[in-house]
C-alpha cells in the first residue's frame, strides 16, 4: 500500500518518517493550507448556500437542518492534489440509526465534494438496552452497526426540539475526510435522508446542525 492511499484511508499525515512494513517511502506532504474555516462566532455565512443561523447551548450553529441540502462554496483554491474536508455536525433529538422499517428510519446523514459523494453513515441518540439498541453506522460507512453515539465528541447536551426538556438527546461529531482533488474550485455539499413518517413534526422530530467546518489543500507527492 502507498503512503498516499494509507494517508487518506487514515488521515495521518507521513511528513518525513517512514515506516518499516512500507516497501518504500516516496510520498511526503509538500503543503498544507486552510482555505475555509467557520465556527460561526462572527456570525458569518461566506460561501454557504443555504446558510443559516440559531443558537443552541450559547453557540452559533449553521441549521438546523431536516432533508435539505446546504453547500460551502471555495474558490480560488492554491495548486493541490487532496481535499481534508472535517465537519463538526450535531444531531438533535430523535435519530434512529439503522432500523429500515421506513416509518422511523434509516436516519442517514451524508456529504459530497462537487458531484461526488464521499461518505454516507447513520447516527441513533436512541438509549441501547441488551433487549433493545437502535444501531448507527458511525464511524462506519452506512449499513454497518456501531452502537448509539459511537465516536461522539461530546454526548451530554440536551434534544432541540421533541427532547428539548431531555439530556443526551443532541450529539456531537467531527468528520474529517481526504478526497482526491485537483480543480481551482470546490463545492462540500452536506444533506441528510431521514424518516420520521411516523411524527407529525418530522423537523422537531429529528434535525442537524453544523458547529464548525474547515477545509483544507494539500499537495501529496
Amino acid at each position: 500500500m502507498s503512503i498516499r492511499k494509507w494517508y487518506k484511508n487514515w488521515g495521518i499525515i507521513p511528513v518525513i518518517a517512514c515506516f518499516g512494513f512500507f516497501s518504500s517511502c516516496t510520498d511526503t506532504l509538500e503543503s498544507e493550507t486552510i482555505v475555509y474555516s467557520n465556527d460561526f462566532s462572527d456570525l458569518n455565512l461566506a460561501g454557504f448556500e443555504n446558510g443559516r443561523l440559531f443558537i443552541f447551548e450559547n453557540d452559533t450553529l449553521a441549521g438546523f437542518y431536516h432533508n435539505e441540502e446546504v453547500a460551502v462554496n471555495v474558490s480560488d483554491l492554491p495548486n493541490h492534489n487532496l481535499l481534508k474536508v472535517t465537519v463538526e455536525i450535531i444531531v438533535h433529538d430523535s435519530w434512529d440509526g439503522n432500523p429500515d422499517d421506513g416509518v422511523g428510519g434509516p436516519d442517514q446523514w451524508f456529504f459530497g465534494v462537487d458531484n461526488l459523494e464521499v461518505f454516507r453513515t447513520t447516527f441513533s441518540n436512541s438509549p441501547c438496552e441488551s433487549t433493545y439498541c437502535l444501531y448507527q453506522s458511525y464511524p462506519d460507512n452506512y449499513a454497518r452497526q456501531n452502537v448509539p453515539k459511537t465516536g461522539a465528541i461530546q454526548t451530554n447536551l440536551p434534544g432541540l426540539c421533541l427532547f428539548g426538556a431531555f439530556n443526551s438527546y443532541s450529539t456531537r461529531y467531527s468528520i474529517s475526510k481526504i478526497i482526491d482533488h485537483s480543480n481551482a474550485t470546490a463545492r462540500i455539499y452536506m444533506n441528510s435522508d431521514l424518516v420520521a413518517n411516523n411524527s407529525p413534526d418530522p423537523v422537531c422530530d429529528e434535525s442537524w446542525s453544523i458547529s464548525k467546518i474547515e477545509i483544507k489543500a494539500l499537495t501529496l507527492n
